[in-house]
């Protein structure tokens, strides 16, 4: 494959316009905070819909414009461009009352939020203040840690599974959302009150708060499976936007050190829907190095001032909790992993620019474990006991020169290319709307 440039926005609109791509998914390939807001933010222009199918406000989606910085939980990252629709779909969990926050904050920045733009699933489940309580006291005294942003997604994905959750259409009928809030109570109470001794609302103050924000949610209330099924039906281009990454998967995960939902690939198909289609592309987002937030195994975790200095110059803090993010070198096992688990059929890697100028670098080619040779990190694997084995790399000097790659940038980006066994489309090389280059047509 030859890398090649293209200068600007429009030159990249005349080539994909005469391409007749109708659905792509953005999914994070490590453990999350690899740049998917920014990447679905670049692509929104050339769609027609944006779909987030799993996860909650646990997202942390940074995108800047200018000098303007705007940051997502829960609203999907396509509501900056006007001519976008964005869906939050039916596998989210969803908090109505950071919605609501996160509407009237992108308002104050004069941008348009309105039932016409914006629409959430009537069969999302609810996250109430019961579940963000478990999830703060769990983590905090429970015998193991898990590093969960304690915003309620846990215990909220476990009352769906038990079939005792609330949905949005719930709380338009204030009987029908007292009946099964009470009935949700009846069992958490008891933890509440016996195992961790600890204050909750009332029954009565909890369905009036969700009544009320529910009236204000009503106007975005819709069957979003619908919406997405007369699109398909229409040909419009459809973009479903990951959050975390596929490494939090709860079944192809790090398990137990993930997430509830399912981030992979299959999520758009439970959480979402794909009516009559499948994916066309699947864009994988990697950082050029790992990083991970919370608890778990990392085997490719760098301690010593290397790291910490790209963990500054990277600012590697969570936009959603603050959290620092540890730091590691690029792997090549997880990322096989990845790529496999999710079919993964292009890549976007972010954050090159952090590894100018931060001496030599190092690329895990595989592990040794237990005498053998792995690479590729199926599940079942104790990462915490593997051995990485690493390829050196030149300091990066430059990201570009002359427009083009600089060359021992080409080469490290090149390296994990054929290791990958798919193609790397773009690259991102700054946090700003503009710092991407197209490697390969991708609409």
């Amino acid at each position: 494959m030859t890398f090649h440039s293209l200068k600007n926005y429009e030159i990249l609109y005349s080539v994909s316009k005469g391409r007749h791509m109708q659905t792509m998914a953005i999914i994070g390939a490590q453990w999350g905070d690899e740049g998917k807001g920014k990447i679905t933010d670049y692509f929104s222009k050339y769609f027609d819909y944006v779909v987030r199918f799993q996860g909650g406000n646990n997202a942390g989606h940074t995108i800047i414009v200018g000098e303007e910085k705007t940051v997502l939980h829960i609203i999907p990252s396509g509501i900056l461009n006007p001519n976008c629709h964005s869906l939050i779909a039916h596998g989210v969990v969803f908090n109505p009352e950071v919605f609501k926050i996160e509407v009237e904050n992108l308002k104050a920045k004069n941008i348009s939020v309105t039932h016409e733009n914006l629409s959430v699933s009537l069969h999302c489940n609810i996250i109430t203040s019961y579940h963000q309580l478990l999830d703060q006291i769990r983590d905090s005294k429970g015998s193991q840690k898990i590093g969960t942003t304690g915003k309620g997604i846990g215990p909220a994905y476990e009352d769906r599974s038990s079939r005792r959750g609330i949905k949005l259409i719930d709380l338009f009928d204030k009987e029908i959302l007292r009946k099964k809030l009470k009935r949700v109570l009846a069992e958490k109470e008891i933890l509440f009150k016996s195992l961790y001794n600890i204050d909750y609302p009332s029954l009565e103050e909890e369905t009036e708060k969700l009544f009320s924000l529910g009236q204000y949610v009503f106007p975005f209330a819709q069957d979003t499976f619908s919406i997405i099924d007369k699109a398909i039906q229409e040909n419009k281009k459809i973009l479903y936007e990951g959050a975390q990454g596929v490494l939090l998967d709860i079944d192809y995960g790090t398990f137990p050190f993930v997430t509830s939902s399912n981030t992979s690939a299959g999520g758009v198909y439970t959480g979402a829907g794909l009516p009559g289609k499948n994916l066309e592309e699947t864009l994988g987002i990697f950082k050029a190095y790992t990083t991970r937030v919370g608890e778990g195994p990392f085997p490719t975790e760098m301690k010593g001032a290397q790291g910490e200095k790209i963990q500054k110059d990277g600012h590697e803090f969570g936009a959603t909790t603050g959290r620092t993010r540890k730091v590691g070198w690029l792997d090549l096992p997880l990322i096989k992993y990845a790529i496999k688990s999710s079919n993964i059929t292009a890549i976007a890697l972010t954050k090159i620019d952090i590894l100018i100028n931060q001496g030599p670098l190092k690329i895990c080619t595989h592990y040794e474990y237990e005498g053998k040779k792995i690479e590729v990190a199926y599940p079942g694997l104790d990462l915490e006991k593997v051995t990485p084995h690493y390829k050196d790399f030149p300091e990066l000097s430059a990201v570009f020169e002359n427009e083009e790659l600089e060359s021992k940038t080409h080469n490290y980006i090149k390296y994990l290319e054929e290791q990958a066994g798919i193609p790397i489309k773009m690259i991102a090389y700054g946090p700003r709307r503009s710092e991407l280059k197209i490697l390969q047509d991708i609409v």
